[in-house]
């Protein structure tokens, strides 16, 4: 109730105290103020000076030559060619792959240690929930050449999917069969 009043008292009269407003007399921005230097002799010989040429000093420009290498970018170079080859020593095989071209991919042949592709962390995953006996975090990380921590994490935190069967409650209290729920985390 009390916003309804104020809406009232807010609303009252608005068209013309817009209107007002709009055609009060806008305030003057302050002057700027006033610079006024003199052009001197000196200035304009200096402008004068720089845009000539300087026949002497384009001479000499042209007869210096000059080879420059740079220590560290061939550091740099080096190391990063030892790392790519040392990255190639470290892939693996794949372990598992989905038949055909799967989503327009190319097919990979191998994979970088401590990586997963998407078909064998789901494929690693689904065998750990079958069985968490046989497939245990160490195992997964050694099969795959993961990291025990990163393997641990990823069981703990990764759930594809989880199905649950909810049946709703009819009128007469019994639940209905047939009805089936996926949770996708």
């Amino acid at each position: 109730m009390g916003a309804r009043v104020v809406r009232m008292f807010r609303n009252f009269n608005l068209e013309n105290r817009v209107f007002r407003e709009i055609s009060k007399e806008k305030p003057r921005a302050a002057p700027r103020h006033a610079v006024s230097v003199p052009p001197s002799a000196d200035a304009s010989k200096a402008v004068d000076s720089v845009n000539q040429k300087n026949h002497p000093l384009l001479n000499h420009l042209r007869s210096v030559y000059v080879e420059s290498t740079d220590p560290a970018a061939a550091a740099a170079a080096e190391t990063s060619q030892e790392l790519a080859q040392s990255k190639e020593a470290e892939r693996r095989p794949l372990k598992f792959s989905l038949p055909g071209d799967p989503y327009g991919l190319v097919e990979l042949t191998d994979v970088p240690k401590g990586k997963l592709t998407i078909t064998e962390a789901l494929k690693a995953l689904s065998s750990h929930q079958r069985q968490p006996q046989t497939w245990t975090p160490e195992k997964i990380a050694q099969e795959y050449s993961l990291d025990l921590k990163d393997t641990k994490a990823l069981l703990e935190f990764f759930i594809p999917f989880q199905v649950q069967i909810i049946p709703p409650k009819t009128e007469n209290g019994q639940a209905n069969k047939g009805f089936l729920g996926l949770d996708c985390w």
